[in-house]
């Protein structure tokens, strides 16, 4: 009885690391690549007018002439995080 209220409790706690909120991101965010808003550190001038948590694409070229596109958010100090990242095909019949 005392094994299987062990394994129970185990696999509940398993089961509830592994569950994340939908829409929440990683809160370290990926690292930044030549082309990131962020590469050369946080932009000078702050987002005092968009919202905490908020979001925003940035679209660019990377050094091997891959086209990028970055999600980024607006944490609580103002600075911005990359939460996404996602390369397009080199081609363009690859394209959906």
């Amino acid at each position: 009885m005392i094994e299987k209220i062990g394994t129970v409790a185990v696999t509940t706690l398993l089961l509830a690391s592994c569950m994340v909120g939908s829409g929440s991101y990683s809160s370290e965010g990926l690292a930044p690549i030549p082309g990131s808003i962020t590469y050369s550190g946080q932009p000078r001038t702050k987002l005092t007018k968009s919202p905490i948590g908020s979001s925003f694409p940035h679209t660019f070229t990377d050094q091997t002439g891959r086209e990028v596109e970055e999600i980024y958010v607006i944490q609580p100090d103002r600075s911005l995080r990359i939460a996404e990242r996602h390369y397009r095909p080199f081609f363009a019949w690859s394209r959906r």
